[in-house]
């Protein structure tokens, strides 16, 4: 119950605010729905994502970056959501840091599951996107480079 109680002050302290840190209202519809996508996004974060990226989103040491705060994740929502989908080799350059572990693709996950994902990393620690719904989710994969 504390937890609910928790996510959901979350929620609708994330509901306030839109896009650009725009002031957004929602509608009760919209509010639930990213209520919905939060517990489930949460929920598959420590599933698949948490071992490497940590629980609060900090990353490890130099092995693998940080979520939280992180500059990859501004204005490239279309690529999280690719390398959430396909993973990611190579060197990659997160706040300064250079990074070179791959991530292992998630090709079992659905579009719902990656939009559910997508939603939780950007409303948590910090930032208040607002729902990444499953038809922008589906678009963006369509347009990933293999």
């Amino acid at each position: 119950m504390k937890y609910c109680l928790g996510l959901l002050s979350l929620v609708v302290f994330c509901s306030c605010s839109g896009k650009g840190g725009e002031t957004k209202a929602l509608s009760h519809t919209e509010k639930v729905k990213l209520e919905q996508y939060m517990v489930a996004g949460q929920q598959l974060y420590m599933q698949h994502c948490s071992a490497c990226h940590q629980a609060e989103g900090q990353g490890l040491a130099k092995l693998f970056p940080p979520l939280k705060n992180s500059d990859y994740l501004n204005d490239n929502v279309e690529g999280v959501v690719c390398v959430i989908k396909n993973g990611l080799s190579g060197e990659i350059v997160v706040n300064g840091v250079t990074y070179n572990q791959p991530m292992p693709a998630l090709p079992q996950l659905t579009s719902l599951e990656i939009a559910e994902i997508a939603t939780y990393l950007y409303n948590s620690w910090g930032r208040s996107e607002g729902v990444i719904n499953v038809k922008e989710v589906e678009e963006m994969l369509e347009k990933c480079e293999p």
